[in-house]
């Protein structure tokens, strides 16, 4: 069932990135930082949506495709790809984007909540939908993006790393 999208003021920044030809967006107030694709460690045994770990100023960070996470075509990684760098539920985790394009802020009454089916994506990840200017907005429920058990695997995967490096 569809929940209405959760506000928090007339306003809302957001971080909008494209991926796989779509427009989503994450609350900038988790957002970290983003950065350009850079080299990304392997770990063993890691969900198949966990491209691996960086190392970012001396944080060892697990980062993941997007693409892979929500079921979407591979894709080639440009001089576009970024890395946006957020924190969820206390941990702090990089996603593979195709590109990042702005920060809007954007009126909340534009945002809806979100149909049963977008585009291919599992609307359990989603927060709501955000038209604005003659564009469509996924806006993405970060708290969601992460399973227990995955969130789990993913702390396991940094210490294994860790423990190696």
């Amino acid at each position: 069932m569809a929940q209405k999208a959760e506000v928090t003021g007339r306003e809302e920044q957001i971080v909008v990135f494209k991926l796989a030809e779509q427009t989503y967006g994450v609350d900038i107030g988790a957002v970290a930082e983003i950065i350009r694709m850079e080299s990304i460690t392997r770990v063993p045994r890691a969900p198949e949506f966990v491209e691996g770990v960086i190392n970012l100023r001396g944080r060892i960070i697990p980062v993941i495709d997007l693409r892979k996470r929500f079921g979407l075509p591979e894709g080639e990684q440009t001089r576009q790809s970024r890395i946006i760098i957020v924190e969820i539920g206390g941990m702090t985790i990089g996603m593979i984007v195709d590109a990042v394009l702005e920060v809007l802020r954007i009126p909340a009454e534009t945002i809806e909540p979100p149909p049963a089916v977008v585009d291919g994506v599992d609307v359990a990840y989603l927060r709501g939908i955000a038209l604005w200017e003659e564009r469509m907005i996924i806006l993405l429920n970060l708290q969601k993006i992460l399973y227990e058990n995955e969130r789990e695997a993913l702390e396991e995967a940094e210490a294994a790393f860790e423990a190696t490096a």
